[in-house]
């Protein structure tokens, strides 16, 4: 159980995610497995991982299966959010905000537009990385 308290601000994560998971602690690791709707869940994981905790690969072993192949996620918008913001937060880019806009088209009229609530399909990494 000390690897799962450790560990705990993942599993917290996974919660905020809403990722299905079971944990373990077995040969000295936290087993992490089960599944996530979408890329972006297990990715906001395993950045949690990455960040806080230096010996996770020695520690934690995850195995998380994407139940939604696209898109790559979906964000809910938040007040004082803007395409560029989450292109900055999600991709690490700015100026990568045109391809948020057009994978909402659907809904979205302007780029400058969005509103509280509306729920956004975020398009995958491969995509925005060949702009």
């Amino acid at each position: 159980m000390a690897l799962q308290n450790d560990y705990q601000d993942v599993l917290d994560v996974a919660k905020n995610v809403g990722a299905k998971v079971e944990t373990r602690e077995e040969g000295g690791k936290l087993i992490i497995k089960g599944s996530v709707d979408h890329a972006y869940d297990r990715d906001r994981m395993w950045d949690q991982i990455k960040a806080k905790h230096p010996k996770w690969n020695d520690e934690v072993m995850v195995n998380l299966t994407v139940t939604h192949a696209e898109p790559y996620g979906v964000y809910t918008v938040k007040s004082g959010d803007t395409l560029g913001k989450l292109a900055k937060d999600i991709y690490g880019d700015v100026k990568l905000y045109p391809k948020i806009f057009e994978a909402n088209k659907d809904q979205l009229k302007d780029p400058d537009h969005i509103k509280v609530g509306q729920v956004l399909k975020l398009p995958p990494k491969t995509i925005v990385n060949k702009a």
